[in-house]
């Protein structure tokens, strides 16, 4: 039998600092978010940040926490009801971090008689902290829990023209009658080294303006890449003017180099350059959380304001929109329909 599994980041249980601080170190303590060696990242990590991080990221999540709960987990929950509509399959949730683990998704399937899962890491590029190691550890936990299973993953999507055309037209409609100079795409931030990490070909990635517009094999793994791809892709659809739209990255941490230009100064720099009405995307995720509904939601907003500009536009994640539903439940049933036919 088949199944799917649709993976997301995750988020602690509650805004307190003690659910906090749990959810913190279970994603900080991941080598692939914070990729030192243990001894530094254990030190780094409960000897530093969560000594102080906890409360001041709490009073964050109670800015945005919903009756229901974590607006992540909500929205996630509403993509699967309206998922499950669609396709006959079976189709489980799970987060990378936090309570609802990849382990409880994968028995939620198992106990239906479940084989064969299709998993959907709900990332649309590809990344170390993200789908890498959603891959790395549902391979570790079918191995240990369920060796019968198989699993299949659906590959990055950044660039497919369902995927572009989907978010184009949700942006677009979101949009319609507003007035704005200037449109920034901003992605969650990771650091330069992670880029050099993943270049499959050790020579390629340099960072620069020229790498991710030079064709080579590498791109399969840059997530800096096919960030800007997503921004070329989606500016060609819409046929915003040159100058118009930018890219930026947030939610750096640290002190070491991240990808630039940052989100925060590059919103000041526009206010500051005179802009009086800017939008902003992020699609770098799929499902509205922290990082879009208080860091650029939020602070965005006042650090923009700041500078001196008027209208800040917010333009939602794909969330549940009906065609990126759609969207997910093709790409499932084109998995199930190979399936059938190599079976």
């Amino acid at each position: 039998m088949k199944g799917v599994l649709l993976v997301n980041l995750g988020s602690p249980d509650s805004p307190n600092p003690k659910d906090v601080k749990k959810y913190l170190g279970e994603f900080l303590m991941d080598e692939r978010v914070i990729d030192v060696p243990k001894w530094a990242r254990t030190l780094l990590v409960k000897g530093i940040i969560l000594k102080t991080r906890p409360k001041a990221s709490a009073k964050a999540y109670k800015k945005i926490w919903w009756e229901e709960g974590s607006p992540l987990i909500v929205l996630s929950e509403r993509l699967k009801e309206k998922l499950q509509n669609e396709i006959d399959l079976p189709i489980a949730l799970a987060m990378r971090y936090g309570s609802m683990s990849i382990k409880k998704g994968l028995q939620e399937l198992h106990d239906k008689g479940i084989t064969e899962v299709f998993m959907i890491p709900l990332y649309p590029q590809f990344a170390m902290a993200t789908t890498e190691t959603i891959l790395v550890l549902a391979d570790e936990i079918q191995k240990e829990f369920f060796p019968k299973m198989t699993i299949e993953s659906l590959p990055p999507f950044y660039n497919n023209p369902d995927y572009i055309k989907v978010l184009s037209e949700s942006m677009k409609s979101y949009l319609k009658g507003k007035d704005y100079e200037h449109l920034l795409f901003s992605y969650h931030g990771i650091p330069e080294r992670h880029i050099r990490k993943s270049d499959i070909t050790k020579s390629h990635c340099k960072i620069d303006k020229s790498c991710c517009s030079t064709p080579s094999e590498a791109h399969a793994y840059c997530y800096k890449h096919q960030c800007v791809e997503v921004t070329r892709l989606v500016g060609e659809y819409l046929e915003l003017e040159p100058g118009t739209f930018s890219t930026s990255f947030q939610s750096r941490l640290g002190f070491d180099p991240w990808l630039r230009p940052y989100t925060d100064r590059t919103i000041e720099r526009l206010g500051k350059d005179g802009i009086k009405n800017m939008a902003i995307a992020t699609p770098a995720f799929v499902s509205d959380c922290l990082e879009t509904l208080e860091e650029i939601a939020m602070e965005g907003e006042e650090i923009f304001h700041e500078a001196g500009g008027d209208n800040f536009t917010t333009i939602p994640c794909l969330n549940d929109n009906s065609e990126w539903v759609l969207l997910l439940a093709k790409w499932i049933m084109e998995w199930n329909e190979k399936a059938l036919i190599s079976s």
